[in-house]
């Protein structure tokens, strides 16, 4: 029996997480290929919205900010900047992209999960967990360090050894420690809300192993694999400072756990989006709800996520999760901690005009079922010899000749061969497979048949060699180029999913627009109506020259090289102490405490940073040579420490007059030494 056609689409594309901007791992996995879905939809005239967002909250987002001596908000508001413009300029088409650090998601997700709590849906119970005495709070397992008991890497976290790979628990490290204070944690009683995903077990094996077989086999496969091993409840808090509090009293200094939040931002994304109206996406049945994600949340989209809204009880369900497994880099595992990827913000400003060079071949070697990988080399070989070649040829030649022999106006055709039926019937019968290959998330396949047509275009114009048959038969030239010209049209219509940028372009060469090409008359040989003036034939596609592949490789080499220098550093040795110094002459030392009030670069030096600061006693300038670990502005208002009985020096015609004090880490990374509460301007460190 056919299933029922939807009223409405809502598709969600994973929120990206806000401490990094996005690489094309990230692209070929989730983005891309939603953006194809919702494009394709959009021209089939449906009534759909793409809603997406950055997810803004969690530990790495505080090891972030900490590391870089900022305010986790600063962190994610420079992100979420990157990831926004990048997504805009890239052409991956949101209705709203939006974060989950803002008001009204953290609204939503606060009532989503007090309605829970009133509900009885949670469980809550006490459990011990590592505490940081000094700095007073709980600590996440990322905050805790100590030697691996598989290895004996003695800077494994608390849940993960990155040197052997081994998944850990905080208290399998031997030797545990803070990365905040470098104490040793002590195990303290702490109180958390728990989802029962047990209580839940019965009804997703029904609802996936029995209703959804029709899920791609990577998702199942996985679904079936967590429910077969028994679902157990998982937490919905947990101590932290950054995120959405928990709306309970008595909760304080506990907010919502990253993963019960951050789907939330769905919903409050659609609410910001139609304040009046959006309902009907999330608690109507005939809305068809579609995540697209990669392969590391199928277990969150499928199992826990379906699980809350079915707690809830007014959502719908999604009905695919059409998740793709990973992209591997030349050959290597994508890491952001390495830098080994390609970032989406740093293509579109190094190969400018051809977002829809990098769409097209994510597209064409997506991980749709199992890892796939990513060369610059095929990206050039699939630019010049695909795009260029087939693509671009056939267009600039059906263009061309038409100028050529009939002053750019597409001409009469006259009696069709068989040769002629053929070709035509072939590209008919593009729209009904490039539509069953969409309609199924086969987007690769989708995207092969539709270049299939630019093949079969390009096939017709060497067979019947219209610039040799113009001497002798002009009106057979005439049926040639007006069916060149049709096929040309049905690939603006075709491609539009997968190369917005080209199609427009595409659409301008042949002065058409989209009342003239519309998706439900794809396969028509009267696309263009004779007589039509045609625009000027321009190039729809450029070469990729050597040249620029050796610039990309070379940077992926420095990366490699910088990160087993910096893997060295951290295994060497440490420095010989310096020599011995009397008390006396450490009593000289007047170190302080300070607040920096100003921070500009020195002019004509790349390392020097001037900056005003109170020292409680005064204000004066300080020079300190480190405009390649920080920017000024995020210098301002922070609290460090400071050598402030230094004698004046004079650097750049500046007078100096004290010394910031910095900690250097195994990279060079240097880093500010701040106190960690906020103490009088002044304070002396003793």
């Amino acid at each position: 029996m056919q299933a029922k056609q939807p009223k409405r689409y809502l598709i969600t594309s994973a929120l990206p997480y806000a401490n990094g901007p996005v690489h094309i791992g990230h692209l070929a996995g989730v983005y891309v290929p939603s953006d194809i879905y919702t494009r394709y939809l959009r021209l089939r005239g449906r009534e759909v919205i793409h809603v997406c967002g950055s997810d803004e909250h969690g530990v790495p987002i505080t090891i972030k900010a900490r590391q870089l001596g900022i305010t986790p908000q600063q962190v994610v508001d420079k992100y979420h900047a990157i990831i926004k413009d990048s997504f805009e300029k890239f052409g991956i088409s949101f209705d709203i992209y939006s974060r989950t650090s803002s008001k009204i998601h953290h609204k939503t997700a606060s009532d989503f999960f007090r309605k829970l709590y009133d509900d009885g849906k949670f469980i809550e119970k006490p459990s011990e967990q590592y505490y940081d005495e000094e700095a007073r709070q709980f600590l996440a397992d990322r905050y805790i360090t100590g030697t691996c008991p598989k290895c004996g890497n003695e800077s494994a976290y608390g849940d993960q050894c990155e040197k052997c790979g081994s998944t850990l628990s905080p208290t399998e490290l031997i030797n545990p420690r803070s990365t905040i204070s470098g104490a040793k944690p002590v195990m303290k009683e702490t109180s958390h809300w728990y989802l029962p995903l047990d209580q839940y077990e019965p009804w997703l094996k029904q609802w996936i192993l029995e209703g959804h077989k029709e899920w791609k086999t990577n998702v199942y496969g996985q679904c079936k694999s967590w429910i077969d091993g028994g679902l157990q409840p998982r937490a919905v808090s947990r101590d932290l400072d950054w995120g959405v509090k928990v709306p309970v009293e008595g909760a304080e200094g506990k907010v919502l756990y990253v993963w019960f939040d951050a789907p939330i931002g769905y919903i409050s994304n659609t609410i910001e989006l139609l304040p009046g109206d959006w309902e009907k996406f999330w608690k109507d049945e005939d809305t068809k709800l579609v995540h697209f994600i990669g392969k590391d949340n199928i277990v969150f989209h499928c199992i826990v996520f379906p699980a809350m809204l079915k707690a809830h009880g007014d959502y719908i369900l999604p009905d695919n999760v059409p998740a793709n497994e990973f992209l591997n880099l030349e050959n290597d595992k994508i890491s952001t901690s390495r830098s080994w990827a390609v970032w989406l913000h740093e293509y579109l400003q190094e190969f400018p005009g051809k977002e829809d060079v990098m769409r097209y071949v994510l597209t064409a070697n997506a991980p749709e079922t199992k890892d796939n990988n990513f060369t610059w080399k095929d990206f050039q070989d699939r630019n010049n010899n695909e795009l260029v070649a087939i693509f671009g040829n056939f267009v600039n030649r059906a263009m061309v000749l038409t100028h050529k022999y009939f002053e750019g106006q597409v001409p009469q055709v006259g009696t069709l061969t068989d040769f002629d039926h053929a070709t035509l019937i072939e590209m008919k019968e593009v729209k009904t497979k490039v539509e069953d290959n969409l309609e199924s998330y086969r987007f690769r396949e989708a995207l092969r048949e539709a270049m299939n047509l630019a093949r079969l275009g390009n096939k017709y114009l060497a067979d019947t060699e219209p610039w040799k048959a113009i001497k002798a038969d002009e009106a057979r030239v005439k049926t040639i180029l007006n069916i060149s010209l049709q096929i040309t049209a049905n690939l603006a219509i075709v491609m539009e999913p997968f190369m917005p940028f080209s199609c427009a372009k595409l659409q301008r060469i042949l002065n058409a627009d989209s009342v003239m090409l519309q998706w439900d008359s794809l396969g028509c040989a009267t696309l263009l109506p004779v007589g039509h003036e045609l625009g000027q034939p321009e190039l729809l596609f450029e070469k990729v020259e050597d040249e620029a592949i050796a610039v990309q490789l070379q940077k992926l080499r420095k990366s490699k090289e910088e990160n087993e220098a910096k893997a060295a550093a951290a295994n060497a040795k440490v420095p010989e102490m310096s020599a011995l110094c009397s008390f006396e002459d450490f009593q000289k030392m007047d170190i302080r405490v300070v607040k920096i009030l100003e921070a500009e670069k020195v002019a004509k030096s790349k390392k020097l940073i001037k900056m005003l600061v109170d020292t409680g006693l005064d204000k004066r300038t300080v020079v300190s040579g480190v405009a390649e670990h920080f920017e000024p502005t995020d210098l301002v208002g922070k609290q460090v420490s400071m050598l402030i009985n230094l004698a004046p020096r004079s650097i750049m015609g500046i007078e100096s007059q004290g010394m910031i004090l910095y900690a250097e880490d195994a990279t060079g990374k240097l880093h500010l030494m701040q106190p960690q509460v906020e103490v009088n301007n002044g304070g002396k460190i003793c």
